[in-house]
């Protein structure tokens, strides 16, 4: 079954996003970030080459040819899944596709807007019987 963990209290989400990325990467995990749509893929990619001076995250699109080597997987389109490890959801709505994945990270957020949808990921994946794991970062 799926292990589902929520990130709450961290600020911006795609600052949180570069964060548990990094940390995933460091873990040696590979991780599949879906976005609702291609503006959010780039602005991730262009995110990940500048958020931190000392930290290399190596990435690609999921229609890149290197994406069966490459650590970070970004995409918004679920027709191409390129491994079971991780999966970071961004999109509003749960991907229908969560349950391959041996791990999903959501990200609340601290808009109105996002904390709701976020609330609803949580009672669907709840009402589903999955075991979820509530991070209260400190990071602002």
């Amino acid at each position: 079954m799926t292990e589902i963990d929520f990130y709450s209290g961290g600020g911006d989400r795609l600052d949180v996003a570069c964060r548990l990325i990094t940390k995933v990467v460091r873990k040696g995990f590979r991780i599949m970030i879906y976005t609702p749509d291609l503006v959010m893929v780039e602005q991730l990619d262009n995110l990940l080459w500048t958020f931190s001076p000392t930290d290399f995250i190596p990435h690609c699109r999921v229609d890149d040819k290197l994406v069966n080597v490459t650590p970070v997987i970004l995409g918004h389109k679920a027709t191409k899944l390129p491994h079971d490890e991780v999966l970071l959801n961004l999109d509003i709505e749960n991907p229908v596709f969560f349950s391959r994945f041996r791990r999903l990270i959501e990200i609340a957020g601290t808009r109105p807007e996002d904390t709701e949808a976020a609330r609803k990921r949580y009672r669907f994946y709840q009402d589903r019987g999955y075991e979820i794991r509530h991070h209260k970062l400190g990071w602002q």
